[in-house]
């Protein structure tokens, strides 16, 4: 499996160990954490990706899976976060560095040539406003590899979405909140996400996966309605839940099972994620265990 991560974050967080700091430092970002994931179900992630300044230089020795790297003059992003209160508190964010021209088209031509060889593609964003490459490069991907056979999962939100839908993606995971504010639904209602989600699908998308923080996610699998029924965990950090979940739906997809089996699969993977402080983590015999305990309910707009 291709995740199009184009530029990974270098994470600090500081937590509490028996009254002292605990610091840890890992690979972040979206797509790493799809592929860490990924991995922990037993599937291979190929990190597509972009590293370059001290943080890229770091990031190499942490990402922990499978990576096609592009080097690059641009420097990766950085934050650190103290959560010894229990909360997650932002200190210190550098954003990314925007990449050259060539720098891009060497990116692109890696990540095109990787996810043509794999059972499925998914295309990650960079970090909130960070804008390391152009939004047009998710319209490229999600056309050209859909053109040639690779299903395409997309998990992104305003302009980059608004490009990859332009591609045609196979599958669409977003977040209530993300439907909202991209004027995709009028309301968080279950009638206004269910409208939305017809207009996501009418560009041939088999799935739009709607997650809904604590409420039950809507999904639209080739026109029907289900409401996804997670099994009730306590939460430690609901940080990382929603692309555990995208990995998962890759996964189940990449394995050849049906939407609604990836579907239990990424709902499994979302519900397990958020009962760990790291994200994208959790084993695979125990989202598997999890998966058994997934409801599907057939759901109907009034």
């Amino acid at each position: 499996m291709a995740v199009f991560a184009p530029s990974p974050q270098l994470t600090v967080t500081v937590e509490e160990l028996d009254g002292a700091p605990d610091v840890h430092v890992h690979a972040g970002g979206q797509g790493v954490w799809q592929s860490r994931m990924i991995d922990a179900l037993g599937a291979r992630a190929v990190v597509c990706c972009a590293l370059g300044g001290e943080t890229g230089r770091v990031l190499r020795h942490l990402i922990g899976v499978d990576a096609e790297v592009r080097e690059v003059a641009a420097r990766n992003g950085a934050y650190v976060h103290d959560r010894r209160d229990g909360s997650r508190d932002e200190m210190v964010r550098m954003p990314a560095d925007a990449l050259t021209r060539h720098e891009l088209d060497d990116l692109y031509e890696l990540t095109l040539v990787q996810a043509l060889r794999a059972d499925v593609a998914v295309l990650s964003g960079p970090d909130g406003d960070d804008v390391p490459v152009p939004h047009s490069v998710y319209e490229r991907l999600a056309r050209d590899l859909g053109a040639h056979g690779t299903p395409v999962v997309v998990d992104l939100s305003g302009e980059r979405l608004a490009s990859a839908l332009a591609g045609d993606p196979a599958v669409i995971k977003v977040s209530h909140e993300e439907m909202v504010e991209d004027g995709l639904a009028e309301s968080d209602s279950l009638a206004d996400l269910a409208e939305g989600c017809r207009e996501l699908a009418s560009g041939g998308a088999r799935a739009v996966v709607v997650s809904r923080a604590a409420e039950e996610t809507l999904a639209c699998l080739e026109g029907r309605f289900v409401l996804v029924e997670s099994p009730d965990l306590t939460p430690v950090d609901t940080r990382g839940g929603g692309d555990s979940m995208t990995a998962g739906l890759a996964v189940g997809l990449a394995q050849g099972r049906s939407l609604e089996d990836a579907l239990k699969l990424g709902a499994a993977a979302g519900a397990i994620n958020v009962t760990r402080h790291g994200l994208g983590s959790g084993s695979d015999g125990a989202v598997r265990e999890l998966t058994g305990r997934v409801r599907l309910k057939p759901w109907e707009a009034s």
